[in-house]
């Protein structure tokens, strides 16, 4: 099939554009940077070069492609404020906002079979069992300070559920870990486990689901090639509270144990939004993932990813 990939640079991109190459599929690669072209066509892709937020540029490189499928993966997450997350979420919610609009329209334009979108598994409501499925409610009651960002996501969701003319699929991915994401080898997040900024809060029990970034990548393709419209989680087989993997992470990172702070003190460091992440998070099942899609993570736990990241970092350390 042809298939459009927008967001094609980013760690999700990476990972899935030489993965469709691999499968057979003829990728058309949408980048906003002029720059990036020749690492494109070294992933086996047809380079677009195109702004998002722009409708008729996004209109026109759809319409030169003319895919059979569109995969929608734009973000643009700059450093994590906990304090002001809907501010660094801001250029991201632009393109789930926009962004989505002008690619579904331009694939409505041309006949596009399937829509595949990128959502995030933090948007389910904070009430009832820990480990939620796709019927569970989600984004009605966002974290404070996340109000535009969980917005943004449920209008990647309801815009795709609305279009009828196409398969729409959407993928409530988990966390990233690994390459090129904030939690892999030099990442955002790794960086602060080791340097011990990233404490537990109060009982530390909201609950995380993650994903290796290749695993969610593989889940793409099979949402490329089948599987009915509707919503998918894609997370990993353990679903943990912050309490258990915060402490395994720096443990086997060689770091420090994380600090403990209590509540009132993480409110006024991190806001009210870093403590409901911290303590009222729901993590997510991947049980329809792996009935209709036909797929399974190999990092079924985040425990052997982790501990994969460790073995990166020694490697890249003994490089050096």
């Amino acid at each position: 099939m042809k298939v459009f990939v927008a967001g094609a640079t980013g760690a999700m991109g990476r990972q899935l554009v030489p993965r469709l190459v691999r499968a057979g599929h003829e990728v058309h690669a949408m980048t906003r940077s002029e720059s990036k072209q020749a690492r494109l066509r070294e992933m086996g892709a047809v380079p677009v070069v195109a702004d998002a937020l722009s409708a008729e540029q996004v209109a026109a490189a759809v319409a030169t492609a003319q895919p059979d499928v569109i995969v929608h993966q734009l973000t643009s997450i700059g450093p994590m404020d906990f304090r002001h997350f809907d501010r660094g979420f801001a250029q991201t919610n632009r393109l789930r906002t926009d962004g989505t609009d002008h690619l579904l329209s331009a694939g409505q334009a041309v006949g596009v079979k399937r829509f595949v979108a990128q959502s995030f598994f933090a948007g389910y409501d904070r009430t009832g069992s820990m480990v939620k499925t796709e019927d569970d409610s989600f984004g009605a009651t966002p974290p404070p300070g996340m109000s535009q960002t969980v917005g943004a996501i449920k209008h990647v969701e309801s815009a795709v559920a609305a279009a009828t003319w196409t398969d729409g699929i959407v993928l409530r991915y988990g966390g990233f870990y690994g390459p090129h994401t904030s939690l892999g080898v030099g990442g955002e997040q790794t960086l602060a486990v080791q340097q011990r900024k990233m404490p537990l809060v109060g009982d530390g029990a909201g609950a995380w689901s993650f994903i290796h970034i290749a695993d969610a990548a593989e889940a793409t393709v099979a949402a490329v090639e089948g599987g009915a419209p509707g919503v998918y989680n894609i997370v990993d087989d353990e679903p943990a509270t912050v309490g258990t993997w915060l402490p395994y992470l720096a443990e086997v990172l060689g770091a420090k144990k994380p600090m403990r702070v209590p509540v009132w003190l993480a409110r006024l460091v991190a806001g009210e939004t870093g403590v409901v992440m911290m303590t009222e998070l729901r993590g997510a099942s991947n049980a329809k993932a792996k009935a209709e899609l036909g797929w399974a993570p190999t990092h079924a736990t985040w425990r052997d990813g982790f501990r994969e990241l460790v073995a990166r970092e020694a490697a890249r350390a003994g490089a050096a």
